[in-house]
């Protein structure tokens, strides 16, 4: 039997997704580092999304008995664990204030969160209408 997720999770779910993202791009927009520097930063949230989304993914794949090869399972979390370790150390080496290396970490992984619960949620809404 699958469940259909809540209106509320739903909606919980999208605007986590949206605070994540559009909160951590203002503080990139208004940080005063070298336009190279917000491209890392930038870059490393993209693929943190995709990273994320795909491994959700993979992992309900697997649990649904949905073929999935190995490469491509192993290759999602890596991927996912390398946009964490690339932003830890990216904000580690960043010459930035203790509270906006938080506010940076926090809403990657706010966005990280909210993709993964909006991912989930647009596979249980479709499950259900089939």
């Amino acid at each position: 039997m699958n469940q259909q997720p809540s209106s509320a999770f739903v909606a919980a779910s999208w605007v986590a997704l949206g605070i994540g993202i559009v909160g951590y791009l203002i503080g990139l927009w208004n940080a005063e580092m070298a336009l190279n520097e917000k491209g890392y930063y930038f870059t490393v949230l993209m693929y943190g999304l995709f990273s994320v989304i795909s491994l959700q993914k993979s992992v309900r794949d697997k649990l649904e008995n949905i073929p999935v090869t190995a490469i491509y399972y192993s290759l999602s979390w890596f991927s996912t664990i390398l946009t964490i370790v690339l932003l830890t150390v990216g904000l580690w080496n960043a010459t930035l204030l203790p509270s906006e290396k938080g506010f940076y970490a926090f809403a990657f992984l706010l966005a990280l969160f909210g993709a993964i619960a909006v991912q989930k949620n647009t596979r249980d809404s479709q499950k259900g209408n089939n």
